[in-house]
C-alpha cells in the first residue's frame, strides 16, 4: 500500500525538504503541495490523499482553520502538523482537533521518518482488524508496534497478523511460568485455536520453550514460556 501525501506549507524551501524526506520513507508518495491554507483545503478536497503534512502559520487560513474546514466539509484526512508553533495552547488545540502527531521546527529526517513509520504501521494494523481488544488498542496508541519491537509482517506466515503476534509476545513476556494456549487466548481475547497457531509459530522459530504437562486423564497440555 502506498500512502498519498499532500504538503500544505507556505515556505517553498521547506515544502521541498518535506517532499524529499517523505519520499525516502517506503510506502509514501507526495501527490501535491500547496503554499497557503485556502489552496490546501481545495487540493485535499480534490486529490483526497491519505495524509496531510500541515504547517500552522500560513496566509489566508492557518493550520487549525484548515483542519476545521475539512472536518466541516466531511473530509476526514489524517494530519501530521509540522510547524514552528510551540506554545502549549496551539499544540493542545491541534491534538484536540485530531492531528496524528505534532513536530516542531526545526526537525530532523529521523524524526519525520519515526512518525511516518508509526503512521504506516498504525493504519496498516487498523485496516486488518474488524474489531480490537483493549490490549491491541493499548499497543497501538503506546506506539509499541514499530518494526524493531515486533516480528515484521513479511517474516510471518500467511494468516498471522503482526499486531496480534506482538500482543501475544507481550502476554508471554510478563509470565514467570509457562502458560497454555487457552490462557493466552483468554488474556488476548482470541479463540483458543487462533492463539495456538501463534504459539506454535513462536515454538517453531525458537522464541518460546515448550513445556508439555501430562495429567491423569486426557491428552497432555502444551504450555509455553518466552525465551528471555
Amino acid at each position: 500500500m502506498t500512502f498519498q501525501v499532500v504538503i500544505v506549507e507556505d515556505d517553498l524551501m521547506v515544502q521541498e525538504l518535506h517532499r524529499q524526506f517523505i519520499e525516502q520513507v517506503s510506502g509514501f508518495e507526495v501527490v501535491g503541495m500547496a503554499s497557503n491554507g485556502a489552496d490546501g483545503v481545495k487540493m485535499v478536497e480534490e486529490l483526497k490523499p491519505d495524509l496531510v503534512i500541515l504547517d500552522f502559520y500560513m496566509p489566508s487560513l492557518n493550520g487549525l482553520q484548515v483542519i476545521k474546514t475539512w472536518r466541516s466539509n466531511d473530509i476526514h484526512v489524517d494530519v501530521i502538523a509540522i510547524t514552528a508553533a510551540k506554545d502549549l495552547d496551539t499544540i493542545q488545540t491541534m491534538f484536540r482537533n485530531g492531528v496524528f502527531d505534532y513536530i516542531i521546527k526545526p526537525f530532523t529526517f529521523d524524526r519525520m521518518k519515526q512518525t511516518l513509520v508509526k503512521y504506516r504501521e498504525f493504519v496498516t494494523s487498523m485496516n486488518k482488524q474488524e474489531s480490537l481488544t483493549q490490549a491491541q488498542l493499548d499497543i497501538m496508541f503506546k506506539g509499541e508496534f514499530h518494526e524493531s519491537k515486533q516480528v515484521k509482517e513479511g517474516e510471518l506466515p500467511k494468516g498471522l497478523n503482526p499486531l496480534t503476534m506482538h500482543q501475544i509476545k507481550q502476554i508471554l513476556n510478563v509470565q514467570i511460568t509457562s502458560i497454555s494456549a487457552e490462557e493466552v487466548a483468554e488474556k488476548a481475547g482470541l479463540a483458543r485455536v487462533t492463539a495456538r497457531r501463534y504459539l506454535e509459530y513462536l515454538e517453531k522459530t525458537n522464541m518460546v520453550e515448550l513445556d508439555i504437562r501430562y495429567g491423569g486423564v486426557g491428552r497432555p497440555i502444551n504450555r509455553y514460556l518466552l525465551k528471555k
